[in-house]
């Protein structure tokens, strides 16, 4: 189901580009040629969804986004906080601002005292002892991990008691939470360390 749901947040992004270019339909194999997976587990995917194409069309590209929101997005805005506003906080406040209506970053927290009160990227910092306060107060279920990896866990603790329910991480560091917390970390040295192996080895 995970790798379902990061499939279709995929085939939307990809999907928007195909639509700014003026086309109304796509082939599963186009889709999948962008994608960089096989043409059947697009069509899989998208039956999985109970959306269907035209043999002699493909998808119809602006239903099919429209069907894709559908699937993944909540009914209403689903908030984010942001903790660790140094400069990958601050590029991913960037990239996400206003890009998803739905899924909207609005808080962010650090404890360096030249950051708070800051607004960064139409987002505003606050000290990490007001996420007691503001993250129930804004309903926040998901939070963005990007401290040093020897805070990560402290910091996870504290979304945790706060009843947050998603995390994502960007600290290279294995997070412990209970049941019920999803965790997704993203490693960017491991990574690319992946990547320059493999491209060593294509040489």
């Amino acid at each position: 189901m995970e790798k379902t749901i990061g499939r279709m947040s995929l085939y939307r992004r990809l999907l928007l580009d195909i639509e700014k270019r003026g086309a109304s339909h796509v082939y599963s194999h186009e889709l999948a040629r962008v994608a960089g997976i096989g043409a059947a587990q697009v069509r899989r995917d998208l039956m999985t969804m109970g959306f269907s194409g035209s043999p002699s069309k493909g998808y119809h590209v602006a239903d099919l986004i429209g069907h894709i929101g559908t699937a993944i997005d909540p009914p209403e805005q689903q908030r984010v906080a942001l903790v660790g506003v140094g400069n990958l906080g601050r590029a991913i406040l960037a990239y996400f601002h206003g890009r998803r209506p739905k899924l909207a970053i609005v808080a962010a927290f650090d404890d360096d005292s030249a950051k708070v009160d800051k607004v960064v990227h139409g987002c505003r910092c606050h000290p990490l002892r007001a996420m007691s306060e503001i993250v129930p107060a804004l309903d926040i279920t998901v939070g963005i991990i990007t401290v040093p990896a020897e805070s990560a866990q402290d910091i996870a603790d504290r979304l945790v008691n706060l009843d947050i329910k998603g995390i994502l991480n960007f600290a290279p560091a294995a997070l412990r939470v209970p049941p019920g917390v999803f965790v997704d970390t993203m490693d960017i040295t491991t990574a690319l360390e992946k990547v320059a192996y493999f491209a060593r080895k294509g040489r």
